[in-house]
């Protein structure tokens, strides 16, 4: 690659392009299949034997791969290139063709979990060993299943119900123009630009970013209050129709976890709290100020040194940072750089944000990220690069079934890999200073996942209560509970601006149909991946097989029992003290250097 090219992915590993007669063949054949298995399993699975369950389980998997080819490329296409006719038109197409198919096909999932329901036998039988798990996970949802009928129409209704909330929030924000000083030059921007300010180097940038952003938010306040609070309700109706015994079991089950470990876990930010207000105290005296403000928090340090990479340079210091770990825990990070599967150029009609989307077929995966140079882009890039070595590993172990890899293990590769980079950078840093900035974009992200999120968590639990006593939520009543949970984690260690008292209608995980509680599984992901790393400190090169062991398990194995493999328990409410830790010895590094 020569440094200045465009850095932009090659899709035709999957189709050679978006008006390619393929495409519409691939969609034909998954039709096909879905319609095929249709027809001879419909109504028909309570009645098969254990080997004649495997062939059911096998020949769904080979028609979820060819859907995935047919659905990935269409994301992928439209998130590089949104405003161009043909891609909107594939990616309309690909998700009616998916909404249409899982109606079709709506029954087995239902039909399965029944069948390992009424004969538990099942999952102890040697032919169904690969898929026991995913059929243990299917057994726990029954007693929330409604008939085919019944979750046809909840389809249905969510379609125009709360996916247009969802699309609406999203909307509001993207279309909304925000009028900021920027170095006392007043400028309009879009939302995606205007938060990006949110940890630009000018303070006086900053605070007039979060004024404009909150403040115009604050003024649709009863709109976005009208959407949460209706998403709320929505909701407490399905737990009652799906007998869950509270809003946040349908998370527990697809996170593949219990309340007992997330209660542990909740409970173990909440009695941590002051290291991280022992890190923002911290912070502001090492920006020279009596009190960190809100526009603060994860702002960059006003003398450091503006820390730049070209993508040569980012893709030098990961493949190295992976490589310190392990030769071929590299592999992926180079083979992904290789075969073009990365787009990082910034450009109009690209997707905001950054992902990896793992292609099973191909075992491999792509990546999308809008690569600016800075080290939250060297970060990012790391992290996804972390998605692409789970996904090898998963992959290459697992048929598709066994690849749906619950969000609180999501992230192992993924942190793990900002870890090592971090350990590189800290390394190699030339200057105290250098270091410093290093510790504080590691401290201020972690302790945003660790302990602001988990303000999420209590924040939406609130909310169900509150409605549960027949308190009406209005957009004072939300903000009131917001505030509560946000104090509960910063304490007196930073000053607010009124109009923050709004911040959480931004969140797009509070809009989201029908997923509850986004927010913990990020908590439990960094502070498990936080204590594998200590293991990893403690261990060395004993630790490597572990890791990878643990990658291959996929969705194969519950997250406790992926812990057990590095020795850990993680329904112990003192394993979570471990992760915290790792955030302790990243923050002791920068007393010392402060002093």
């Amino acid at each position: 690659m020569v440094e200045g090219e465009a850095v932009v992915w090659d899709l035709s590993e999957i189709f050679p392009s978006v008006v390619d007669v393929s495409v519409q063949r691939a969609m034909d054949e998954v039709s096909a299949l879905a319609e095929a298995f249709a027809a001879k399993y419909r109504g028909k699975i309570g009645g098969l034997t254990a080997e004649g369950l495997a062939k059911c389980l096998q020949e769904y998997e080979a028609y979820l791969a060819r859907l995935r080819d047919v659905t990935l490329f269409s994301e992928l296409s439209f998130a590089a290139n949104m405003t161009l006719p043909e891609t909107q038109s594939l990616h309309d197409r690909a998700m009616k063709l998916e909404a249409r198919l899982g109606k079709l096909l709506a029954f087995f999932e239902l039909e399965v979990g029944r069948l390992v329901y009424e004969k538990p036998e099942l999952l102890a039988d040697p032919a169904l060993a690969n898929y026991r798990h995913y059929l243990e996970k299917l057994r726990r949802m029954v007693p929330h299943q409604l008939s085919e009928t019944e979750e046809k129409l909840i389809i249905d209704k969510d379609q125009f119900g709360v996916y247009a909330w969802e699309e609406f929030q999203a909307k509001w924000l993207n279309t909304r123009m925000f009028e900021v000083a920027v170095e006392g030059e007043k400028r309009l921007l879009p939302f995606g630009a205007a938060y990006g300010l949110f940890s630009h180097l000018d303070r006086a940038t900053r605070e007039s970013a979060y004024k404009a952003v909150f403040s115009l938010v604050g003024k649709d306040g009863e709109v976005f209050a009208s959407a949460f609070r209706n998403i709320c309700n929505d909701w407490l109706t399905v737990c009652e129709w799906r007998k869950y015994s509270s809003p946040m079991e349908a998370s527990l089950i697809v996170n593949d976890t219990d309340q007992q470990t997330i209660d542990n876990l909740l409970k173990a930010v909440e009695e941590n709290v002051g290291v991280y207000q022992r890190y923002l105290r911290l912070k502001a005296k090492l920006m020279g100020l009596p009190k960190l403000g809100c526009h603060d928090i994860i702002a960059p340090l006003p003398d450091a040194p503006d820390m730049k990479f070209t993508f040569q340079q980012a893709r030098d210091l990961i493949t190295r940072a992976y490589e310190s770990f392990d030769e071929e825990f590299a592999y992926p990070v180079k083979d992904m750089f290789q075969r073009n599967h990365i787009d990082a150029t910034p450009r109009y009609g690209k997707q905001h944000g950054a992902f990896c989307a793992g292609w099973y077929n191909g075992k491999t995966a792509y990546i999308l990220q809008s690569f600016n140079g800075r080290l939250n882009d060297l970060y990012t890039l790391a992290h996804e690069l972390g998605h692409a070595v789970h996904d090898y590993y998963c992959y290459r172990s697992q048929t598709m079934l066994n690849t749906r890899i619950p969000m609180v293990v999501a992230e192992t590769a993924s942190i793990f890999g900002e870890l090592l980079l971090t350990d590189l950078l800290l390394k190699e840093a030339r200057t105290d200073m250098e270091r410093k900035v290093v510790l504080c974009r590691v401290l201020d992200g972690a302790g945003r996942v660790i302990f602001n999120v988990t303000a999420r968590a209590w924040f939406e639990q609130s909310a169900y209560d509150a409605i549960k006593r027949g308190e009406y939520l209005s957009h004072e009543a939300i903000c009131r509970l917001w505030v509560a949970a946000r104090d509960k984690v910063y304490g007196d260690t930073v000053e607010w601006f009124n109009e923050m008292l709004s911040e959480w209608s931004i969140t797009p995980h509070y809009y989201m149909a029908n997923f509850r509680f986004y927010n913990y599984p990020y908590v439990y992901a960094q502070l498990f991946v936080y204590a594998l790393y200590q293991k990893y400190l403690a261990e060395g090169k004993a630790f490597v097989p572990k890791m990878k062991q643990m990658l291959a398990a996929g969705g194969s194995m519950s997250p406790a029992e992926i812990a057990k493999i590095a020795g850990y328990d993680t329904t112990k409410k003192e394993f979570w003290q471990i992760g915290i830790k790792q955030y302790e010895h990243f923050l002791r590094q920068l007393e010392e250097i402060a002093k």
